[in-house]
């Protein structure tokens, strides 16, 4: 094993430790999240170092070593991909890669799993401002819906207004084709499918759908009665209810 990558790796982890303690120490979000779950997770290289941390009551310890029960395991083929990951936590797509190819595998209770991960992640995203004045007590977002991209303006809470987004001098220019001594150059202004306007009215909706329903001739145990689709009425059902469902049947409990 390479006795400097082994020794960066296990440089790094330490550091985690200490970046987590000061994140806490800083950003009062950070510190509240890290109540949420109480668990020991390790990250490790599979024949070699590691160091587990251990997450209680909203504190952090940490200790080089393997744990004899973690509750989470991150565990990498080598100290230098541990390395390349953990120092480029936005490099999505070189972690599904190392997935894939069962370089890089996560172990573990999937909440707690996905709660340490994505802590980890978030410790790079503490005391982020996100949002731009827009004057008149409006802050303006960007956000993907799925008809497209849009501006979505905010005051107090509420949203004012959504339009297809428009760049200006603090965006890059666009490409432009030269054909027939012609130039053609996208507009500055992002395309929105006409569903996509309607967001803000589904959003603040009356009739919106704010828990799950079920049609009441449907028994995801016994008769369906398919032929009632549109026709017969919903009654509400309990969260756990509807997730047990969906996770029995997911191909057909979705369409019902």
């Amino acid at each position: 094993m390479d006795k400097l990558s082994t020794f960066a790796f296990s440089t790094l982890l330490y550091g985690i430790a200490l970046a987590m303690k000061l994140t806490a120490w800083r950003h009062p979000a950070f510190r509240e999240r890290l109540k949420e779950q109480n668990l020991v997770a390790q990250i490790r290289v599979k024949a070699g170092p590691g160091r587990y941390y251990v997450v209680a009551n909203g504190k952090v310890s940490s200790r080089g070593g393997i744990h004899p029960n973690p509750d989470v395991v991150v565990t990498v083929k080598s100290a230098r991909l541990g390395f390349q990951i953990f120092t480029h936590p936005d490099d999505q797509l070189g972690r599904i890669n190392a997935a894939k190819s069962f370089s890089m595998t996560l172990d573990g209770e999937q909440d707690k799993a996905i709660w340490f991960m994505f802590t980890l992640e978030s410790m790079l995203q503490a005391g982020w401002r996100y949002g731009v004045d827009a004057s008149h007590g409006e802050t303006r977002y960007v956000n993907m819906a799925n008809g497209g991209p849009l501006f979505v303006y905010v005051k107090d809470g509420k949203i004012v207004r959504m339009t297809p987004i428009e760049f200006d001098d603090h965006d890059p220019q666009p490409w432009t084709i030269k054909a027939k001594g012609k130039e053609f150059t996208p507009p500055r202004k992002t395309s929105l499918a006409p569903h996509g306007q309607t967001v803000k009215s589904t959003i603040y909706s009356p009739d919106r759908i704010l828990y799950p329903m079920k049609r009441v001739d449907f028994d995801p145990n016994g008769e369906r009665n398919p032929q009632n689709r549109g026709v017969s009425g919903y009654e509400r059902i309990a969260w756990d209810e509807a997730l047990d469902i969906v996770a029995r049947k997911p191909s057909t409990a979705m369409v019902q």
